[in-house]
């Protein structure tokens, strides 16, 4: 599939776009920036592009209103419709956000069981219990997601619900040509749900591209023949700051092993999860790491280890954001992109990337291992790449066998001479391509 050899670039409209927080109303056209910086993503390497929620709500996004219809902060749905065009016609892959275990207070199914309670038609649309009471003093008890009563939750094995979502689907096929969706919360989704969801977007489009957001758990409960194409990998996102935090890279080896190892028992093989090192939930890598010289390294972790990699907008250039400021910390906008050092690391990574046929599809097999030092290798048939670590202040020389006598770095194209031992500078990343 397509999203297994693609870079993903993440933005999150409503604060991107320097929307309001709250829904005021009014009708505003901002999302054309989006399309203004479709040459930016092309040039970061970047060929798809995942938005989060842009669909009419009370506030962030994740508390539906009207699934037919753009945030009008943003704009409208025309408005929408030429930003993917923009975004196809410069070879960028759209991925919108579906957000279907929870809709906000004002949808519009919710506020007519406010309304007509037992006679409305949609009362079974959700967990109700005309017995009790809400937080919001409903008149009735209602079930809210994990607690946050501003998100109510909807009942995915009634089928008109069900019906209605995928019609919604259809809708955004039909007007926006998107090319896939990210899952809310899947792991809170009704597999049944799932599997109808992958039948019905894969008649629409035989490559349509289903992820998931999960966090923890048996990723193969999600990502499976019947259900999502690839998941988050939140295990590796700790993984990768942690393990250079603490200067112990044993941490992401054993999960890279872990998940993509060849042993029988290795979880994920050839399951192509989405990896990250932040996004609009969690604080910012610039923001995480202890030592700045490192950033480059976690960006050289997560373009060449399994998964598919995807950057959030802002961090190419090194932008800070602690989670602990709040949500507005991690979804800043800005006026236009910026272009350092690390944007030329960081796209020169993504390039080297979508070059190799072993970085996006191949096997993993772990080379060397420090605490300080990692060298792994992904290869598919005749393509043999070796991605190179030292997180360390100081050069080091890895004595290993390569099978081969020389590489080209595919991010510097600088040839590489294995003998006698390797040399690694500090704070160094390379990605050998081996010659035959």
């Amino acid at each position: 599939m397509w999203a297994e050899e693609s870079v993903f670039y993440q933005i999150y409209p409503l604060g991107f776009c320097g929307a309001p927080w709250i829904n005021d109303g009014v009708q505003a056209h901002r999302i054309g920036k989006i399309g203004e910086w479709a040459d930016h993503i092309q040039k970061l390497g970047a060929n798809a592009v995942y938005l989060s929620p842009l669909f009419d709500s009370d506030s962030h996004g994740y508390d539906t209103r009207d699934y037919r219809r753009v945030d009008p902060r943003l704009g409208t749905n025309e408005e929408l419709t030429q930003v993917c065009q923009t975004l196809h016609d410069q070879g960028i892959r759209v991925v919108l956000d579906g957000v279907f275990n929870h809709v906000g207070r004002g949808f519009w199914a919710f506020r007519d069981v406010q309304e007509k309670r037992w006679d409305s038609p949609y009362k079974d649309w959700f967990h109700i219990d005309f017995g009790g009471n809400s937080n919001y003093n409903d008149g009735f008890w209602y079930e809210g997601w994990e607690g946050h009563f501003e998100l109510v939750k909807l009942n995915l094995q009634n089928p008109a619900v069900v019906d209605y979502l995928l019609d919604c689907v259809k809708f955004w096929v039909d007007t926006f040509d998107i090319d896939g969706l990210r899952l809310d919360v899947a792991y809170c989704l009704d597999k049944g749900f799932l599997t109808r969801l992958r039948q019905f977007t894969q008649t629409l489009k035989p490559d349509f591209f289903l992820v998931g957001e999960t966090l923890h758990g048996d990723y193969n409960q999600w990502v499976n023949d019947q259900m999502c194409h690839s998941c988050t990998n939140y295990e590796c996102y700790k993984g990768l700051y942690s393990s250079l935090n603490s200067m112990n890279l044993f941490e992401i080896g054993h999960s890279l092993h872990r998940q993509f190892g060849s042993e029988p028992w290795c979880l994920y093989r050839g399951k192509p999860l989405l990896s990250f090192v932040d996004n609009h939930d969690v604080t910012r890598a610039a923001s995480i790491l202890n030592n700045p010289r490192h950033l480059p390294l976690l960006y050289g972790l997560l373009f060449g280890m399994p998964g598919i990699p995807c950057v959030y907008y802002g961090s190419e250039w090194g932008v800070k954001g602690e989670k602990s400021q709040g949500d507005h910390a991690l979804r800043p906008a800005f006026d236009q992109p910026e272009w350092n050092e690390l944007t030329d690391t960081i796209s020169a990574m993504a390039k080297a990337r979508r070059s190799s046929s072993a970085l996006c599809l191949g096997d993993y097999k772990e080379v060397l291992l420090t605490n300080r030092q990692y060298i792994f290798q992904r290869q598919v048939e005749g393509d043999r790449v070796l991605v190179a670590i030292n997180a360390d202040e100081a050069p080091f020389t890895a004595h290993f066998d390569a099978g081969c006598g020389l590489a080209t770095d595919l991010v510097t194209g600088e040839v590489h001479d294995f003998g006698g031992g390797s040399l690694l500078e500090p704070y160094s990343v390379a990605f050998w391509k081996c010659e035959r």
